[in-house]
């Protein structure tokens, strides 16, 4: 069942020459933290090109639950009337989040370090995801947090009265938890170090250092450090989200793989510690061109031109290279599918606790389709068939998460039968737009009867 509603089965069907230009959502990451710094701002922060997609939608009025101004002025202009370091209210209701694990996540760290507490819940999926990676450092600060068994979500946090300042290593690569202990560390004494063995996307260092907080990065005994000095006074400011690299993805890779293809996105971020998925498909031989480079409120920008790739070979992604490309995983692995050869992706441990287990979710789903897929706890190894040997004809189950919705949908457009999800819904979260996008560009994406 879709995350708020009844299911919304649909099927793609092949297609040629998918062309024009598609004007992808804003950033997914940096519209929650637009919100979240915002409201921690003192002040009037604007909002320019903000995803208005559920998850975002959701971490507005969480903001405003803490006590912050949040006005949609139309148009995805937004303003965030801030409440200042440490000046959340305490929300009178529970805090639902929906289907998002970002927004939870930072929500849980912007508020930890306050005296107040905060319930939150969310839709199947989320409750169904771990929590404990955020709760754990937290607690270090002095926050508490109460959950269901293996800390999961309807939770309680309780923020800390008398917040110390911490020094932290994540275990994980997890731009979730970083972020969650930097927000926490704004409302605590002295200085708040992140150490992580691996860069993750880098959007909450660079928005912290924006809005006025006394945030350095450096490499320290091989490990990526941040520094945070606590009880900054943040300034509001003027942001313009730039398009979302990650949804951008689908189209792009859409054209790729559907012959005749040619697609332009337009104002991309390529932020690079996001742009894994782009490297990653030059190296297997995708005709991807970035035109117009440019820089957009400290954010690298261009426009992206992808066509019909009929010569891609597979390659060993580098596992290194997970982080700046993790939520990218499932479409590349469709594009695996079209390639000559084999596509090994290593390291992506952390796509078994998204929004769903993505790499069981494509394993499944790209076998029901002809696909040849091996998997274990870390690992996924697609067989590829070539640009016209993908079968099709399956159905797969987009399990609550939109990115496994999108994948299947756009394996649909080049496989040689069409191809059915049990659920589009989930797609609305982080890309509402994603049915007349495609339309426009050439999809048959067809709503069916449940």
């Amino acid at each position: 069942m879709s995350s708020h509603g009844e299911p919304i089965p649909m099927t793609s069907h092949p297609v040629t020459g998918l062309r024009g230009q598609a004007e992808v959502p804003g950033d997914k990451s940096i519209s929650h933290r637009s919100l979240i710094l915002g409201a921690m701002a003192v002040g009037e922060t604007r909002i320019s090109g903000l995803l208005e997609g559920q998850d975002v939608l959701d971490t507005g009025r969480a903001m405003q639950a803490f006590g912050a101004e949040v006005t949609n002025h139309g148009g995805g202009a937004w303003s965030v009337h801030g409440v200042g370091v440490g000046g959340f209210a305490e929300p009178e209701n529970v805090i639902d989040c929906g289907n998002s694990g970002t927004g939870v996540r930072l929500i849980m760290g912007a508020m930890a370090t306050s005296p107040i507490s905060a319930t939150f819940t969310g839709d199947a999926s989320l409750n169904g995801r771990p929590m404990g990676r955020v709760t754990d450092p937290l607690a270090l600060f002095g926050t508490a947090a109460y959950g269901r068994a293996g800390g999961r979500l309807p939770m309680t946090v309780v923020g800390a009265a008398a917040p110390v300042p911490v020094d932290y290593t994540t275990p994980m690569a997890s731009a979730q938890v970083k972020s969650a202990v930097l927000l926490a560390g704004l409302n605590a004494p002295g200085e708040t170090v992140l150490r992580e063995a691996r860069a993750t996307r880098d959007h909450t260092e660079r928005m912290l250092a924006g809005f006025g907080a006394d945030v350095t990065v450096s490499d320290e005994d091989g490990h990526r450090v941040i520094r945070l000095q606590g009880y900054p006074e943040l300034k509001p400011q003027t942001i313009v989200v730039p398009r979302d690299p990650s949804s951008a993805a689908f189209p792009v890779c859409a054209a790729l793989i559907t012959d005749g293809s040619d697609v332009l996105v337009p104002g991309i971020g390529l932020n690079p510690t996001r742009a894994g998925l782009y490297t990653t498909l030059q190296e297997m031989g995708a005709d991807l061109t970035f035109e117009n480079m440019r820089e957009e409120g400290g954010e690298p920008v261009a426009d992206l031109r992808a066509k019909f790739s009929p010569d891609m070979k597979g390659i060993e992604v580098p596992p290194e290279r997970a982080a700046s490309m993790i939520d990218e995983y499932p479409i590349l692995s469709v594009v695996a599918a079209f390639a000559t050869g084999t596509t090994v992706m290593r390291g992506v441990h952390e796509l078994r606790v998204k929004e769903s287990d993505r790499i069981d979710a494509m394993a499944v789903g790209l076998r029901a389709n002809g696909v040849t897929v091996d998997e274990d706890e870390d690992t996924m190894i697609v067989t590829g068939l070539g640009p016209d040997g993908v079968p099709g004809g399956g159905t797969a189950s987009a399990r609550l998460d939109h990115r496994i919705a999108m994948s299947f949908m756009c394996l649909g457009m080049g496989a040689k039968a069409a191809v059915s999800i049990d659920d589009a819904g989930p797609i609305a979260t982080s890309f509402p737009i994603f049915e007349p996008l495609m339309a426009a560009l050439g999809a048959k994406l067809v709503r069916t009867a449940p």
